[in-house]
């Protein structure tokens, strides 16, 4: 009995030591993978923070909590399944699905170009938009919408880096870059959104270096919002572009000669982001014509 005892915890170690060398297996796989998909976190961040502009403070980070949970439904529910299966069933679908992604990121960039360029500015409309009872449910799913395909494109460079994994592992990391991400990408975006009231609560301390740190926040916050509105813009257009240029096979910066450093990187952000402008205004005007045969 003593022998049989002994030799159960012997098995009962060996269990323990090959479960911990699996969890650093995911560790380092979703580390990995998670430093690959960083640049598509970045213009994640940058795009959120549009759609709780407008909003009174008490409702912005109630807001971002509803996008930050459509965005992990996304990734762990829909997304991540998804990919695993056609990664295992039909891995040439990836690229098709990837690349028609791209193309509705170009779209929404090049839209919101379009009617900045084409619709002036109108308060009396922005407060009546901002009333309708159903507008914060309406900006909550356009920003879910945009998530998914940032959330694919973050989840197919994981895969890519996991692929000659075996399957389990492949799906334990991507949980974990999932998790990770969107609680860095969403806590981020909360601090943002909310450094004005921040910046309302130093004002009010009795030390003058803190009030006025205070009330630079808050003079800068509207200027910062505005500019990650545009930067997200401008994201949307690079990551759309990207996806369909890479995707292809096409390296623009090698179009100029260029193929390492920061200037062949300059060159293919410009280069992808007026290719995805060019393929979203095309989307766009295309859509815009087919909308009065609609209606006949």
């Amino acid at each position: 009995m003593p022998g049989g005892l002994v030799a159960l915890l012997d098995d009962i170690a060996t269990i323990a030591k090959l479960a911990a060398a699996s969890i650093d297996d995911i560790g380092a796989a979703a580390g990995k993978a998670g430093i690959k998909s960083a640049g598509v976190v970045v213009d994640d961040a940058a795009v959120t923070p549009r759609y709780v502009t407008g909003f009174t403070p008490d409702r912005e980070l109630p807001i971002i909590w509803r996008i930050a949970r459509g965005s992990l439904f996304n990734k762990l529910v829909v997304i991540t399944p998804a990919i695993l299966a056609l990664s295992v069933l039909l891995p040439a679908a990836i690229t098709p699905i990837l690349m028609a992604g791209g193309a509705f990121l170009c779209f929404e960039g090049a839209e919101k170009i379009i009617h900045a360029l084409t619709h002036k500015e109108d308060l009396a409309e922005e407060v009546e938009e901002l009333a309708e009872p159903d507008h914060e449910d309406t900006m909550i799913k356009g920003a879910i919408r945009t998530d998914f395909i940032l959330s694919g494109e973050i989840m197919v460079i994981a895969l890519n880096e996991v692929a000659a994994e075996g399957l389990a592992l492949r799906a334990a990391a991507l949980v974990v870059v999932a998790i990770a991400i969107t609680a860095a990408v969403y806590g981020v975006v909360g601090l943002i959104v909310k450094m004005d009231d921040i910046g309302l609560n130093l004002a009010k301390r009795k030390l003058g270096a803190t009030r006025a740190l205070g009330r630079a926040l808050v003079q800068a916050m509207p200027k910062v919002l505005s500019a990650l509105a545009m930067i997200g813009t401008a994201a949307m257009l690079w990551v759309g572009g990207q996806i369909i240029v890479h995707s292809a096979g096409a390296h623009p910066a090698e179009w100029l000669g260029l193929h390492h450093g920061f200037a062949a990187w300059l060159a293919d952000v410009a280069l992808c982001g007026l290719i995805g402008l060019a393929l979203g205004a095309v989307i766009a005007g295309a859509l815009h014509l087919l909308k009065p045969a609609k209606a006949h």
